[in-house]
């Protein structure tokens, strides 16, 4: 394996039928093309732990779960993800790509529940201890054209079964992240695939020079 030294934790943002699972391997194949060692993973999920917490998350027989208690199994799939996954794979020198993490958080928990940002950030520095992704590529497209792409897959989930002023509430704390950040680089998912995957390419090429 070719040693690289830069830390390359990249996540993948964006709301529901964005397009991330269809440009996910794109980029894996990106970086290993490269010589790059890649783990691929998600949230919440990617470890046997929080792939259960999102069962319950995501499932519908909890159906009347309190927001708080929603934010706390995130950040409780999230410890062990990071403990089991993330950090031993960047530690290894391996490019990590993670689908959505702590900005997902912000947005749903945060734009979408209500819940403050203040209170988000209190477990976000409990749990990541100040690590955050080096790149995060946020897939924005309106709304309405999301769930409709995302009504064409399978059956909704607890979270995308909510109304669509909640996701525009989502959409809106994704961009206002973005705009103050960076680390974000917003790319217009409405787009045609070859356009998207296209720009994500550059994207990622600036990044590994930088």
């Amino acid at each position: 394996m070719k040693k690289h030294q830069k830390k390359m934790f990249i996540t993948i943002e964006g709301i529901e039928g964005a397009g991330k699972s269809c440009q996910i391997e794109h980029i894996k194949n990106q970086f290993e093309g490269l010589n790059y060692q890649v783990v691929m993973t998600r949230e919440p999920g990617g470890t046997s732990l929080g792939e259960d917490l999102r069962t319950l998350l995501l499932g519908h027989k909890h159906h009347n779960m309190h927001s708080d208690t929603e934010l706390l199994l995130m950040f409780a799939a999230r410890a062990q993800h990071l403990q089991e996954v993330i950090i031993p794979a960047l530690n290894a020198g391996k490019v990590v790509i993670c689908d959505r993490f702590t900005d997902a958080t912000y947005a749903y928990q945060g734009g979408g529940r209500g819940i403050s940002s203040q209170q988000i950030k209190i477990m976000e520095d409990w749990v990541q201890k100040g690590l955050k992704p080096d790149l995060t590529l946020l897939f924005d497209l309106p709304v309405k054209m999301g769930l409709q792409r995302a009504a064409k897959r399978a059956a909704a989930d607890r979270i995308e079964s909510e109304k669509i002023e909640f996701f525009e509430k989502v959409r809106m704390a994704y961009l206002a992240l973005a705009k103050n950040d960076p680390r974000f680089k917003v790319i217009d998912a409405s787009q045609p695939l070859e356009m998207v995957t296209k720009t994500i390419q550059q994207h990622i090429i600036t990044f590994i020079k930088n």
